[in-house]
């Protein structure tokens, strides 16, 4: 399997994990009669700080999968992954990083740390982008 294959796969996994793990928590609520099953809104307002983080770091995956993921699929689809072989873990690895930041912390050190992961993903993307193009 290439990086770009792998890549898109654990992209996937990932943002399935991040949803296990939040329906999981939200089953033991619900189970343990704390929230009533119509209780919950989609970002998670009404539970715990972590919750909270927890459905923005799976939103953060969701919005960032068709553009990213839509890059590797390309790659695939026209038998061009030597253009995202050489990156596409560090591009997994600097979504990975995101979420544990985002599930860890929202100090201003934290956030920075978040921001600066999802910066190197978005230049991984213009950089594929633009060899895609030219």
């Amino acid at each position: 399997m290439s990086n770009t294959a792998f890549t898109l796969i654990g992209f996937i996994a990932w943002a399935l994990f991040l949803l296990v793990l939040m329906e999981a928590i939200r089953t033991y609520l619900v189970v343990t009669g704390r929230v009533p099953a119509n209780g919950f809104t989609p970002d998670n307002g009404n539970l715990s700080p972590f919750m909270q983080r927890l459905a923005r770091a799976h939103a953060n995956c969701l919005e960032g999968l068709p553009i990213f993921g839509g890059l590797l699929v390309f790659a695939l689809l026209l038998d061009k992954t030597t253009i995202t072989d050489s990156l596409a873990l560090w591009l997994l690895a600097a979504r990975v990083v995101q979420s544990v930041i985002h599930l860890m912390s929202t100090s201003v050190v934290a956030v920075s740390l978040r921001f600066t992961a999802f910066a190197v993903q978005m230049g991984i993307g213009v950089y594929w982008a633009f060899q895609f193009i030219f």
